[in-house]
């Protein structure tokens, strides 16, 4: 859907996670993996989850395509349950478009915990969500909670944001 090249937000966060010395990246939501590819490109070591066995599949065997698949494992993993992951096991966390995904307030909530728990003291989280300034927002079946269904794509907008299609992308580190 939005070709092979990375995203703004992974060519953002491959800086932010150098900087840092980060090593190790759990991406959320991989979908189809272009960031993940990107991430291994780039000498990450790359966990990546998706509700979608399918997607994971995919990415495996784009992986495996492009001799990065060595440094990409997958887990099929629904957000709406804890990661499966230890408390403080990783380094650097991405979650591109995953919070605007139909989540309720309350289920943002307790993925943002779960992230929480397992990011290491100063760990980075690199996110980004649509904002309401979007020229989709408000458009389509209104389920409450900002959220709109659109052509069968149910989108959570956020407030306040300036990147190109009004995404707000938050760069956050966990206290050391």
């Amino acid at each position: 859907m939005y070709g092979e090249k990375p995203s703004a937000a992974a060519v953002h966060a491959v800086g932010v996670y150098r900087s840092a010395g980060a090593r190790d990246v759990l991406e959320l939501e991989a979908g189809h993996g272009r960031d993940v590819l990107y991430f291994a490109r780039e000498g990450f070591t790359v966990q990546a989850t998706d509700f979608s066995a399918t997607d994971l599949e995919q990415l495996q065997e784009a992986a495996r395509a492009q001799g990065v698949d060595g440094r990409v494992t997958t887990a099929v993993h629904d957000v709406h349950d804890p990661l499966p992951l230890p408390d403080a096991s990783a380094d650097v966390v991405v979650a591109h478009m995953l919070l605007c995904m139909a989540l309720s307030t309350k289920e943002i909530h307790a993925a943002v915990g779960e992230i929480r728990r397992v990011l290491r003291p100063g760990g980075i989280f690199v996110y980004t969500v649509r904002h309401t300034d979007n020229v989709h927002y408000g458009v389509g079946t209104a389920h409450g909670d900002d959220i709109y269904e659109r052509s069968g794509f149910a989108v959570h907008a956020f407030e306040e944001g300036d990147l190109p299609r009004r995404l707000w992308r938050v760069t956050q580190t966990s206290p050391q």
